[in-house]
C-alpha cells in the first residue's frame, strides 16, 4: 500500500523533482535501453495530472471516493473475521 499523506501533501516542487527523476531514467531517448516510450508516457500523465490543481483536485476526490466506496480495499468481509 501507500501512505495517504505523502500523496495528498506533496507540493508541486516535490512533484516536480520526481517527474524530472523518472523523466531521465523512463526516456527513450537519454535513458538505458530498457526504457519504452509507453512508461515514459505514463510517467508524463500523471505529472500533467498532477500538476495541474483542477486536475489534482479531481484526481485526488477519486481516491477518496475509491477507497470509501470499497473498490480500492483488498479484504474482504469474511476474511476479516477472527475465528
Amino acid at each position: 500500500m501507500f501512505d495517504d499523506r505523502k500523496i495528498f501533501d506533496a507540493d508541486i516542487g516535490e512533484v516536480k523533482a520526481a517527474y524530472r527523476r523518472l523523466a531521465r531514467v523512463l526516456h527513450p531517448d537519454v535513458g538505458s535501453s530498457n526504457s519504452s516510450a509507453d512508461e515514459f508516457m505514463k510517467v508524463h500523465s500523471a505529472y500533467s495530472t498532477l500538476s495541474d490543481p483542477a486536475k489534482r483536485a479531481d484526481y485526488d476526490r477519486s481516491l477518496v471516493q475509491m477507497r470509501f466506496s470499497g473498490s480500492y480495499r483488498s479484504r474482504r468481509w469474511e476474511t476479516d473475521q477472527c475465528w
